[in-house]
């Protein structure tokens, strides 16, 4: 099994807040962008197209996310829900709304999006999240996320394995629903054995 490093996000990556626009500012085409409500509904590990847009005014003012960066919705009504994120892997710079974070980093985007979906993230986040009717994490307190972080080979390997119990998982034409559901069970236990924290080989 791979031997992680512990570091902590800000070893690694910025954090900065999300913008400002909201979705009465959607237009029918223009700059890609990806609004926070979207984040529990729409998108999941990584998205390469958005599903809505902004003009050429609202996009120049917009805080934004290049490929690769991860957006995180930081509001939500449920510690569950809150957090939630997706890997940016379109090719062009895209706006992002506010109650947001944008992490930037230099790792494989899909890797840090798994972990941020693992349930050692999940225990982390908890204690970083308050409030009642509405729960946030504020988007600087998530420098102190500790991150299971092996080398870029061992995180492209542990993405390939992730992927395809992925695949499966979300995939409807590859097996019938109580088949799905084992595979979603045994994605789930990999994915978090894969992502824990471990002692680091010698």
């Amino acid at each position: 099994m791979f031997g992680y490093a512990p570091v902590h996000l800000d070893d690694i990556a910025t954090v900065a807040r999300g913008g400002s626009f909201q979705k009465k500012d959607f237009t029918e085409d223009g700059h890609q962008c990806i609004h926070y409500g979207q984040m529990y509904t729409h998108f999941g590990v990584y998205a390469k197209e958005c599903i809505a847009h902004v003009s050429d005014d609202v996009f120049n003012k917009s805080k934004k996310a290049v490929p690769g960066d991860i957006v995180m919705a930081v509001t939500s009504e449920n510690v569950e829900d809150v957090c939630s994120c997706t890997a940016w892997l379109g090719n062009e710079t895209i706006a992002v709304s506010g109650h947001t974070a944008i992490i930037h980093h230099d790792q494989n985007a899909k890797y840090l999006s798994y972990y941020f979906h693992s349930s050692d993230f999940f225990r982390q986040k908890k204690k970083l999240a308050h409030g009642t009717k509405v729960i946030e994490v504020t988007p600087s307190a998530l420098n102190d996320i500790i991150i299971p972080l092996p080398s870029i080979e061992k995180q492209n390997e542990t993405v390939n394995v992730l992927d395809r119990f992925n695949s499966l998982c979300t995939d409807i034409s590859s097996g019938i629903p109580a088949e799905i559901e084992a595979r979603k069970k045994q994605y789930e236990y990999y994915r978090d054995k894969l992502l824990a924290f471990k002692e680091i080989e010698k």
